[in-house]
């Protein structure tokens, strides 16, 4: 796996998202591609693209080229060849600390690409395992920082296409009261 690395705390964060997202794709047997994901409409390999495509497109928005999209034969060949445009896009300050007005107020392309974009690497996470018929566990930080992000979108979260909006089962544990919250049911309570 190759890590673009600098002493930016913006570009390390950045990689541990992406290189988490490339280690659970890295466990998906090659023939559960093709399963549904708990994104209705969406099999596992379309998580990847959709995570790959929707980054692609913030960062088109700002015009800054990533090259070719590379194709979903492999789809986590393809998060690898993404991420690594992507961390070397952003090891340059010029690209990361450039200043636009998102939905949510002033920012930069880079902690955009943190606060929304990796809260999506880290929730598709979940979606990608639960496809290929494996378990995946959020860690206390990833379920803290997910938890944080919800909150901070507000209803944005439920807009259209985004997250429905689900009942929190009675006696569920940390991990199956944020799915729901997130739009995805889960079998594990506590």
């Amino acid at each position: 796996m190759t890590t673009t690395t600098d002493n930016s705390p913006l570009l390390n964060r950045y990689n541990s998202y992406a290189d988490g997202f490339g280690e659970v794709l890295a466990t998906v047997p090659a023939e559960a591609w093709s399963n549904p994901s708990p994104c209705d409409g969406w099999t596992a390999r379309d998580v990847v693209a959709h995570v790959v495509d929707s980054q692609r497109d913030f960062f088109a928005g700002h015009d800054v080229d990533l090259g070719t999209t590379p194709p979903f034969d492999d789809p986590a060949a393809a998060w690898q060849a993404h991420r690594d445009a992507v961390a070397s896009r952003l090891a340059d300050p010029a690209i990361a600390d450039r200043a636009f007005d998102g939905h949510f107020g002033p920012t930069t392309i880079g902690e955009t690409l943190i606060r929304f974009y990796g809260f999506d690497m880290i929730a598709h996470r979940w979606d990608v395992t639960t496809a290929a018929g494996l378990d995946h566990r959020f860690t206390d930080d990833q379920l803290t920082e997910m938890e944080t992000a919800a909150d901070g979108f507000g209803d944005a979260l439920y807009s259209e296409g985004v997250c429905e909006r689900l009942e929190v089962p009675a006696g569920a544990d940390r991990q199956t009261a944020l799915l729901a919250r997130l739009g995805r049911r889960s079998d594990t309570a506590a």
